[in-house]
């Protein structure tokens, strides 16, 4: 079954969408963070995404407490990122109640470094966000906030993770992100096909229910939905039933 995953992303308190992760091609939404995660709790929503853009800018100013309020006064589970770059920020974002931490472009760049937190907090502690530019059909991983082409493939860099145990992992087609065009669904079959194991989570480019179900009937774990929700073009109920 695939869980549906509302999302939000959070730039000074506030609820933002960003184009294809350009911070200039900014969206706002005025909804308060909390009261919007309680609504999708109380229309069915068992585990949340929430993304600090505010704290993937400047880890000395990541919204911390914000989001421990967020986890406090909701009964959802919740996975954390954006910019993770330090043990302290996970264990800080683990002492506040975070189900998992998301860890991007730190994945790529010290390897050493994020398998050892693998061994010391285990592995199902972490989603790998592996965003990706799709060129001649090969997907290659983007880092730095989608603004730099790693050069990696995907699937060498899932099955380097796969050694620590590697569990969920969050895919995102950049250029699907932010469109409500429909995911990449390829994309996703293909990963499921060779990575049966991993809980994939899908992201970007849900705009309706039609696209809902067309990337459930691949098999991800779950679907992550944003813009489609704060916008009202997909109704969480729904979404869920279908």
């Amino acid at each position: 079954m695939s869980l549906i995953i509302p999302a939000l992303d959070l730039i000074d308190g506030q609820i933002v969408r960003l184009h294809q992760g350009d911070y200039a091609k900014q969206t706002s939404y005025d909804f308060d963070p909390i009261k919007k995660f309680q609504e999708y709790i109380n229309n069915g929503a068992t585990y949340l995404h929430l993304v600090d853009l505010t704290g993937a800018k400047d880890p000395n100013k990541r919204q911390i407490d914000l989001i421990g309020q967020i986890i406090k006064q909701t009964s959802a589970d919740i996975q954390v990122g954006g910019g993770i770059r330090t043990e302290s920020e996970i264990k800080a974002l683990f002492d506040i109640g975070a189900r998992r931490v998301v860890i991007g472009s730190l994945a790529i760049k010290e390897k050493a470094l994020v398998k050892s937190w693998f061994n010391t907090y285990g592995a199902d502690k972490f989603v790998l966000a592996l965003d990706v530019n799709v060129i001649d059909n090969n997907p290659y991983i983007a880092i730095s906030g989608w603004q730099e082409n790693s050069g990696v493939l995907l699937d060498d860099i899932i099955n380097e993770y796969l050694e620590v145990g590697l569990i969920h992992i969050l895919c995102t087609d950049i250029s699907k992100d932010g469109t409500l065009t429909g995911s990449n669904v390829a994309l996703y079959q293909d990963l499921i096909k060779k990575y049966p194991t991993l809980k994939i989570q899908s992201s970007g480019g849900i705009g309706n229910l039609d696209d809902i179900k067309a990337i459930k009937n691949t098999g991800v774990s779950g679907i992550i939905v944003g813009r489609a929700l704060l916008e009202g073009k997909v109704y969480l109920k729904e979404a869920i039933k279908c």
